[in-house]
């Protein structure tokens, strides 16, 4: 029997290991809580249980887009300033080796470079959030970086390539935030990430050719460069919408969550 359809997804992933920390106002203790629940959820949101996750992380970049073929993957703690029981935590997720090299496979027959990398452990764009999504760590999660030109056409085309993981049970999951500027995450000032959000949701919920060419000129957007100084957090969903091919774009989480929007989106 052929695999359900999966999902393309993009999640935010929080604030370094958000959920296992006490954040001061604006936060508060119970600011991450409606993000977990959502998280603790995608599993069952989904057709089937997927054969694996491929995970695209804004906390990776590379020359070219690189895919981990690491099938024991370690821990890579990027964060800075946190307690130390938030440098224990363990994710030992298999990796896929399998999926990877189709990964690469389907990423070379598209005409795009390719490399693979077969040392990186998790990062937290991807252990923080999977930690909620796959407690139990059962499910295969392969990596894929961003390209460091962070360019936003050519990671559409990037996540186009993907698209057939779908059928092969392969969800796909870019892991950023749609809003990240740290600098005034604590402001108060709400209104730059809830005009960039309303923009994000029109965008989403938009037919896939004006979704992608919208994607492609992201930054013209009302508050965008507010919303994103520096787009790494922003373009796993250009892969993700790459990947979404015709299925059609939901507002699937959406919080208020230090007084900014975050939200995320899924494709089918």
């Amino acid at each position: 029997m052929p695999a359900s359809r999966q999902p393309a997804i993009f999640i935010p992933h929080g604030g370094g290991p958000c959920f296992w920390i006490e954040f001061p106002p604006p936060f508060g203790p119970h600011a991450w809580d409606k993000l977990r629940d959502y998280l603790a959820g995608l599993v069952a949101s989904l057709p089937e249980r997927p054969k694996a996750f491929l995970v695209v992380t804004a906390h990776w970049e590379t020359a070219q887009p690189t895919v981990s073929v690491n099938a024991k993957p370690g821990m890579l703690y990027d964060y800075y300033g946190f307690p130390e029981h938030t440098y224990k935590l363990s994710y030992p997720a298999p990796g896929a080796p399998d999926v990877a090299a189709e990964v690469k496979r389907l990423i070379e027959a598209a005409g795009l470079p390719v490399a693979t990398d077969g040392e990186r452990g998790f990062d937290h764009g991807v252990f923080v959030p999977f930690l909620i999504v796959d407690p139990k760590a059962q499910i295969p999660v392969v990596m894929l970086s961003l390209r460091k030109d962070l360019d936003p056409a050519f990671h559409i085309r990037l996540g186009k390539a993907l698209s057939p993981l779908r059928d092969q049970g392969v969800a796909i999951v870019g892991s950023g935030m749609s809003f990240h500027d740290l600098r005034h995450f604590q402001d108060g000032d709400g209104k730059a990430s809830a005009t960039f959000d309303a923009w994000l949701d029109e965008t989403a919920k938009a037919p896939p050719a004006e979704r992608e060419a919208r994607l492609a000129a992201w930054d013209k957007a009302p508050a965008a460069r507010a919303a994103h100084p520096r787009e790494e957090h922003l373009l796993p969903l250009m892969v993700v919408a790459g990947a979404a091919g015709d299925s059609e774009g939901k507002h699937a989480f959406s919080d208020v969550i230090g007084g900014k929007a975050i939200s995320g989106f899924r494709f089918g």
